[in-house]
């Protein structure tokens, strides 16, 4: 079946990989125009387009896929189908209603439509999450369905360890939907839920939270965005790894207990167990107390922390 692919993201990369390799390889990968990327910001194609190139598929990045050139050139491919993932940009009239599309959702819809489906689902502490194969329409995310499969969330999972299972039975879902064209079903109202996009206030660990949500934060984060606290005077402290702890210091302080950095929060304690300091390489919290020993003596005084 001939097809043609919009996405961007590495989890769009696993997928246009597995669709690569079966009978609906595609004629045309459509992703986002280059950006700047990284520490230094230098301007640098989306994972998709460099997949692309590597696969030997002819590639655009238009600045918006709605314009009358994209739409063209996706016209040229002559696609029967256009499958989508993770593109991160609207489609819009009339390019919705040219082809039919298969759009791979990274949840068990209509829970968690939106941007961060993944993250979402950790943070809230689901027990399951999966992959939708569904129709795109202009109601975001709540078009028919015709494939869905549950992926479990264990209980150690963080983004880094969960999006890559997912992308995994994301591609597996579409080239099945492709092969052997279920019917689609309406998505029932009740249950939706929608997964806004991660803010900068999200990446916060507020204490006022409990240490448990707090914990799930950490690893709905991690790696590709990250999580922080605040640090009285000396910025933010990232926080890679971390634990829910009994005991602590007081909520929103930061203190050595028994060789374990602890944040205090309005319930328990969130053990911090790798950390990211400002304008360092990410580290073992025993390496960071270390060299903080003084500051972080409870006994002195010296661990209050902004909140």
């Amino acid at each position: 079946m001939r097809t043609v692919y919009l996405g961007t993201s590495d989890f769009a990369v696993t997928v246009l990989e597995r669709l690569a390799s079966s009978a609906h390889r595609p004629s045309l990968v459509v992703t986002r125009p280059d950006r700047p990327r990284g520490r230094g910001r230098r301007l640098g194609p989306p994972p998709a387009a460099e997949a692309a190139r590597s696969l030997g598929i002819e590639l655009i990045q238009p600045e918006s896929v709605n314009s009358d050139e994209a739409r063209a050139r996706v016209a040229a491919a002559r696609p029967e189908v256009v499958c989508i993932c993770a593109f991160g940009a609207l489609i819009k009239e009339p390019l919705l209603s040219d082809y039919e599309m298969l759009n791979v959702h990274p949840s068990l819809l209509p829970r968690w439509r939106g941007a961060a489906p993944v993250e979402r689902a950790i943070e809230a502490g689901d027990p399951e999450t999966g992959v939708t194969i569904m129709r795109p329409t202009a109601e975001l995310d709540a078009g028919p369905v015709c494939l869905q499969r549950s992926e479990p969330i264990e209980p150690d999972d963080d983004y880094g360890s969960l999006a890559p299972r997912l992308a995994d039975l994301g591609g597996e879902l579409l080239v099945e939907a492709l092969d052997e064209r279920p019917e689609f079903r309406e998505q029932p109202d009740e249950d939706v839920t929608y997964a806004e996009k991660i803010e900068a206030g999200d990446r916060r660990l507020d204490p006022s939270l409990p240490a448990d949500q707090l914990e799930r934060r950490v690893r709905a984060l991690n790696p590709h965005i990250g999580s922080w606290l605040e640090l009285s005077g000396d910025g933010r402290l990232g926080v890679r790894r971390a634990a829910v702890a009994d005991d602590g210091p007081a909520a929103g302080e930061l203190a050595a207990l028994d060789g374990r950095l602890l944040f205090g929060t309005r319930a328990g304690a969130l053990e911090l167990l790798e950390v990211h300091p400002p304008g360092k390489r990410p580290m073992p919290a025993s390496d960071y107390l270390r060299g903080h020993a003084a500051e972080l003596d409870r006994g002195r005084g010296h661990n209050a922390l902004g909140g």
